[in-house]
């Protein structure tokens, strides 16, 4: 039994949702989203609440319950307060900027990397070793969050490298500790 399935949705002050034929439109301050959710499960917007139901109780319908769930919670906070990511920039001359609707970062690599700014984020540099990326689609912050990290992923000897804010990093003895 899905327990986050069964929990409703309470819709937030400023957010319209509208569900029409297996389509779900979230309308905010922080803009719109929409996603097309599965056959197996029915949306239904009832009293200030989004309920989310299965048709079935085989395995797929299941984790599309609680799956569906999650998303509309997502949305309904997304377009309300925004979801944010930071990064930092740990290294000696590891610099980024934003030129236009792209990100262009100096790792310590032989040439500058470059990477495309997608629609719906704001991606600002508050001093040059740190990236913030906002937005109202936490899927959309996270990958690509994620994607810059992995150009230039921290290495376990000396900490260099693009990491979340807060995120800890063990660093490993050389090869004279043995």
């Amino acid at each position: 039994m899905s327990r986050i399935g069964n929990k409703p949705v309470s819709i937030l002050d400023g957010v319209k949702i509208s569900v029409a034929g297996g389509s779900i439109n979230v309308e905010g301050p922080k803009g719109k989203l929409s996603y097309a959710h599965r056959p197996e499960v029915d949306v239904v917007v009832e009293d200030g609440e989004v309920k989310v139901s299965r048709k079935a109780n085989d395995k797929n319908s299941r984790a599309f319950h609680g799956l569906t769930r999650s998303l509309i919670q997502n949305m309904v906070v997304g377009v309300k307060e925004g979801y944010e990511k930071k990064l930092e920039l740990q290294g000696v001359g590891y610099v980024c900027s934003i030129a236009g609707n792209k990100l262009k970062l100096r790792v310590g690599l032989a040439n500058e990397l470059v990477k495309e700014i997608p629609a719906g984020l704001e991606v600002t540099c508050p001093d040059q070793t740190h990236v913030d990326v906002k937005g109202c689609d936490k899927q959309k912050v996270g990958q690509f969050a994620a994607e810059v990290r992995g150009l230039r992923k921290p290495e376990p000897y000396k900490g260099k490298g693009i990491r979340y804010v807060g995120e800890q990093v063990k660093i490993k003895p050389g090869k004279s500790a043995q």
